[in-house]
């Protein structure tokens, strides 16, 4: 017969080298919130739970949240993350994979740059464009208001 293993209690989890979700919030910086959410879409494995139905994290669990948020921190999109949790994960993935997914972000982030830069251009063509005085002619709310 084999038995259910026990949830141990919080203070002996803390000994036994695990974390609580607001410890594991402040190793990794991601929020508890957060933690909440990647574990609900499986971005992280269910958390351990002490007898009382808190959350518990390994050091492993932490190496993964630091992985997220320097993902997150990088642009990369949730899919995305998956896609590189997925192949950091993999001992026999081949680098061309993630070299392939680094490229393709980075590309997108340059056309989103080009993007960025050309409403900087505009705004700044606009806002030279108006007097910023008293009068109630503004070529920003004109150009805002019409249908380009």
């Amino acid at each position: 017969m084999t038995s259910k293993p026990t949830r141990p209690e919080l203070a002996d989890a803390l000994q036994q080298g695990l974390h609580n979700i607001g410890q594991a919030a402040a190793l990794t910086g991601v929020s508890a919130k957060m933690i909440r959410h990647y574990e609900s879409i499986g971005l992280t494995r269910p958390s351990g739970r002490t007898f009382a139905n808190y959350r518990l994290y390994n050091d492993a669990d932490v190496h993964r949240l630091r992985f997220i948020k320097r993902g997150r921190s990088l642009g990369f999109s949730i899919k995305q993350i998956e896609s590189l949790l997925a192949l950091w994960d993999n001992p026999q993935r081949a680098s061309a994979e993630v070299k392939q997914l680094a490229r393709s972000h980075a590309a997108e982030l340059a056309e989103k740059i080009r993007e960025l830069q050309a409403m900087q251009r505009t705004l700044e063509r606009l806002a030279k464009q108006c007097h910023g005085d008293h009068r109630p002619s503004c070529p920003i709310l004109d150009d805002l208001a019409s249908s380009h």
